[in-house]
């Protein structure tokens, strides 16, 4: 089977992905290339529970692969008037296209125009994922001493 016949899928997140989640924020890479410190463990799931599962203005969708593999998340959020949009995947799961196909049902949902992302600028896979799924570079920003790019899709 090639990586073109994966079957990509969102579903609601349960707990058991929180796991998943955890482990892909504190792998060591993904860490590099996002410029993101990783939350200790009871951190990370207050801020799920609380604050990515606990909002009903949010949309959340737990990414599998193939029947049921937790690949990742996508997360669309109010930042005062912007909505923006994040994501994580697991290293098993990078430039396989799965990122790609997963937006592109994401954004199938999640319907407010404009949406902004500002990955790190040297993060260039999640750059290019991001401009393949229509996102329009706009400026930077910064996140304490690093620049991230802003993009919107309008």
């Amino acid at each position: 089977m090639s990586d073109d016949d994966l079957d990509v899928r969102l579903r609601d997140v349960v707990e058991a992905d929180l796991e998943f989640f955890l482990a892909y924020e504190h792998d060591p890479e993904a860490v590099r290339r996002s410029r993101f410190t990783p939350r200790p463990r009871d951190a990370f799931l207050r801020h799920w529970r609380t604050k990515v599962l606990g909002d009903p203005a949010n949309v959340v969708q737990t990414v599998t692969v193939d029947g049921g593999d937790v690949a990742g998340s996508l997360v669309a959020w109010w930042e005062e008037d912007r909505r923006f949009l994040g994501y994580w995947l697991g290293r098993p799961y990078w430039g396989r296209g799965i990122g790609s196909r997963a937006l592109r049902l994401f954004l199938e949902q999640e319907t407010n125009r404009p949406l902004y992302a500002d990955p790190f600028e040297g993060n260039t896979g999640s750059v290019r994922l991001l401009e393949k799924a229509g996102f329009e570079r706009s400026g930077t920003v910064r996140h304490g001493e690093d620049t991230h790019i802003l993009l919107v899709l309008r």
